[in-house]
């Protein structure tokens, strides 16, 4: 799934634009232009993979930026692996996603409230599915990160590898979108738990944050903020865990 260690630009969209928000607050968002054009620099710039979420469906429950993606994949699915997130509640949707390019769903409501789709969307498109499990305070968080779920990650990981997931995205909320650094300890419990693919998200700040992500054992690690405001460029991210 992931050929050596990836880094992996965030396209997350809301109202039909890229933005990025602190510890996934409404409200927070910094608006960074059209998201076609943003997918099309990453893949200049380098990135193998795309990480793209509809964060208004995330939120509301029903994907609000399909316009948007479209866009994303006429413009560069031929190019790289896009995974997708946000709004996607049923096996139907995985599965019209999946007919028309996406390479990866990512389930995160979906899979807590009904943990058998994992299942029913692997039968017909097998290695297509990615948990994401969203930290706050060491306890799983859902429906754009507003609700605890009293699960603990690296149990709900392990959990998710047996019902049939590819892959888990792991994002520590707690350090999301504040530019201040990773922390490695709660990936590392993810890591250890599964024998899939963890991919870390959350916090990146450096090259350096991005090294430390590969050492904790993740596959791949999700950079936005970090590249959008110029931190480093995705090509010094890319050389550095080269």
């Amino acid at each position: 799934m992931y050929e050596g260690f990836e880094v992996i630009p965030a396209v997350d969209m809301q109202g039909g634009e890229v933005v990025q928000l602190v510890q996934g607050e409404r409200g927070t968002e910094k608006r960074y232009g059209d998201p076609a054009e943003a997918a099309r620099r990453w893949v200049e710039a380098g990135a193998r993979t795309l990480h793209l979420v509809d964060l208004d469906g995330a939120f509301e429950g029903e994907r609000r930026n399909a316009p948007a993606v479209e866009a994303v994949l006429d413009t560069v699915s031929d190019e790289v692996a896009i995974q997708l997130g946000g709004g996607i509640r049923t096996v139907e949707d995985a599965i019209a996603l999946l007919d028309r390019g996406v390479d990866r769903v990512i389930l995160g409501t979906a899979a807590v409230e009904n943990p058998e789709i994992v299942g029913g969307i692997s039968d017909e498109y097998p290695g297509s599915v990615t948990v994401s499990l969203d930290a706050k305070d060491g306890e799983v968080v859902v429906s754009g990160w507003t609700e605890g779920t009293g699960q603990d990650p690296a149990e709900a990981a392990e959990r998710y590898e047996e019902l049939g997931a590819s892959a888990i995205l792991f994002t520590n909320v707690d350090v999301e979108g504040q530019l201040e650094g990773v922390k490695t300890g709660p990936v590392e419990r993810v890591t250890e738990a599964v024998s899939i693919p963890v991919v870390a998200s959350g916090g990146v700040a450096s090259v350096e944050d991005v090294r430390a992500l590969k050492e904790a054992g993740a596959a791949a690690v999700v950079v936005g903020t970090a590249l959008y405001e110029g931190r480093f460029s995705l090509e010094e991210a890319i050389e550095a865990v080269a």
